[in-house]
């Protein structure tokens, strides 16, 4: 299937695709929303039942780098049709576990093989022509932050109504059929390149060593995903402390309103396409810090510190999906025949970041309370526009994205 044929008036593709992509990525997620319930069932400590999260979590790092490399190595369409069929299996097998060791097991191969959304990114850019590119990622991008952003809503509803072994079924059917539909619908593309998989692993290194534009991508969303994960993971301290004393099911409430971000992903896509990646980063990192500064207001308390950290989340949140729509448009345009390895090389520094703000966060948190959070949000925001706007050679990209 050519470029021209994938974006037809009409085609139900790239949303299937975008779909799909939500879909994923939401079982990487909805396990956090079932920590207490998973406690209270096998009688464990919080603890120990975050700790099924985080392996899921860990699964998926691991699966970023040891699977998607193979994206331009095997025929993309059975790949993901079989890592589908892989992850519903694991999920029936959490949602049946009989133990914390077997439900600990399970979730960690559903996060190594639900990575079908960072092989689908890849797959979608090289079936568009160039000037389309953007428009279409920042569709299947919109799925992607759908998934994210409303799957510990999705767990914590069905979960607190029908117990936490729901939404691990649920899942497991949805994926299932995913899987068989994804395996009929998605166009037959050869693979680019025979190298063996360890050579696959390898390129994925060098890359990040010989292509400036993919390291400075890396750099600009490790940077700001390490402060929306800071400013996410420290929310729930602020509602649960003294100055909301809410309890924790507030989160996915503001979780639903930062799910309006998944709308402006596509539109991130087509400004891309327009002006071209760097623009849209310049905007991008400095809409994460005003966000950081409406944020600040959170410390007010009451209804006026909720509509500060709203309307502070929200900006945050559309700023860092649009950033990400510009620097995969960016990437994607350097080594048509190394897509998969190039996506491999920028989400694992991307996790990495989110990783470490997690961890920055909370410990900002712990020392300087939220406008310690809010402070770290700019530091990250500051970073990366440093960067951009100091960077050497932006020659380097392909001539459809070096305006």
């Amino acid at each position: 299937m050519s470029g021209p044929d994938f974006l037809r008036h009409g085609s139900k593709l790239p949303l299937l695709m975008a779909l799909a992509c939500g879909v994923g990525v939401a079982n990487v997620y909805f396990p956090q929303a079932l920590t207490p319930l998973v406690a209270d069932a096998f009688a464990i400590s919080p603890d120990t039942a975050a700790g099924v999260a985080t392996l899921t979590q860990l699964g998926y790092a691991a699966g970023i780098f040891l699977l998607v490399p193979l994206g331009d190595r095997l025929p993309r369409r059975p790949l993901a049709a079989t890592l589908l069929a892989v992850t519903a299996c694991a999920l029936l097998a959490a949602g049946l576990a009989p133990a914390t060791a077997a439900l600990a097991a399970a979730a960690a191969v559903v996060g190594l093989a639900t990575v079908v959304p960072q092989l689908l990114l890849p797959l979608a850019a090289g079936l568009v022509a160039p000037e389309r590119r953007g428009s279409v990622i920042g569709t299947l991008q919109g799925g992607l932050i759908g998934g994210i952003l409303l799957a510990r809503t999705f767990g914590g509803v069905l979960g607190e109504h029908l117990g936490w072994r729901a939404p691990y079924l649920v899942a497991a059917a949805l994926t299932g059929l995913l899987a068989l539909v994804l395996g009929l619908a998605l166009p037959t593309v050869a693979p680019v390149t025979r190298e063996r998989y360890p050579a696959l692993l390898a390129d994925t290194l060098r890359l990040l060593r010989t292509e400036p534009a993919l390291r400075r991508s890396a750099l600009y969303q490790a940077t700001l995903f390490a402060g929306f994960s800071a400013a996410w993971t420290a929310l729930a301290l602020l509602l649960t402390g003294p100055h909301y004393r809410m309890d924790a099911q507030a989160v996915g409430v503001l979780a639903l309103i930062g799910a309006a971000s998944m709308l402006g992903a596509p539109a991130a896509g087509r400004r891309v396409d327009r002006d071209g990646p760097d623009r849209v980063t310049t905007r991008c990192t400095v809409a994460v810090l005003l966000a950081a500064a409406v944020l600040a207001g959170g410390t007010a308390g009451g209804p006026l510190g909720l509509a500060a950290l709203a309307a502070g989340l929200l900006l945050l949140d559309v700023a860092v999906q649009c950033s990400q729509v510009a620097n995969q448009a960016r990437i994607f345009a350097l080594r048509p025949e190394a897509r998969s390895r190039l996506n491999t090389a920028y989400m694992t520094c991307s996790f990495l970041g989110g990783s470490a703000g997690s961890w920055l966060g909370v410990r900002a948190y712990a020392l300087l309370g939220w406008p310690g959070v809010c402070a770290l949000v700019a530091l990250a925001a500051t970073g990366a526009l440093t960067a951009h706007l100091l960077r050497t050679n932006p020659t380097t990209l392909p001539e459809e994205y070096s305006r």
